[in-house]
């Protein structure tokens, strides 16, 4: 039986390349089916108490808490805004801990960031990885991916070191199951 792995790229972009980064390496499994989440096909309100108690959770937050729920695990990679979550991520990652404080779990998760620069959004990483193990998150391996434009490239890695680097991530990520 395969296993449900959803792949979120934790941005609002078009074209983010965290997607990118997610949904390729969840290609990289071999006992896997992907369920692909893409931020943009949820409207959900921005985090509030009061809209919460007004209006409740929103269907669509419902929709992907479903999928969440459903998940044996997940690949996601987090785009660093100002050093930190996207906001996009960061509003539905707060809605989803208003349902379960242990939003991610205790599922096993391959944590990953990139961005264009040299640091492959490791300030975002550092976070998660402090943050989301309160959250459920069973993190079973985690990587910046530096300077994606340049070692990504044509819809898979250009750059040796790192594909090595990624397979083995994944690899341990599928022994967690």
């Amino acid at each position: 039986m395969k296993n449900n792995i959803v792949t979120i790229g934790g941005s609002s972009s078009k074209n983010s390349i965290n997607k990118m980064l997610a949904e390729y390496t969840g290609g990289l499994l071999k006992n896997a089916t992907l369920d692909k989440v893409n931020l943009n096909d949820f409207d959900i309100p921005l985090f509030s108490v009061d809209v919460e108690k007004e209006r409740g959770f929103p269907k669509d937050l419902l929709a992907l808490n479903e999928i969440i729920e459903k998940a044996d695990g997940f690949v996601i990679s987090l785009a660093e805004h100002n050093g930190a979550y996207s906001t996009a991520f960061k509003n539905v990652f707060d809605w989803l801990s208003r349902i379960n404080g242990k939003v991610w779990r205790n599922k096993p998760m391959l944590l990953l960031s990139t961005s264009p620069g040299i640091r492959g959004g490791q300030s975002v990483l550092d976070i998660a990885l402090a943050r989301f193990p309160f959250n459920g998150g069973n993190i079973i391996g985690s990587m910046p991916f530096p300077s994606f434009n340049e070692n990504f490239k044509d819809g898979k890695i250009v750059n040796t070191e790192l594909g090595k680097k990624l397979d083995v991530l994944v690899h341990k990520f599928e022994k967690a199951f």
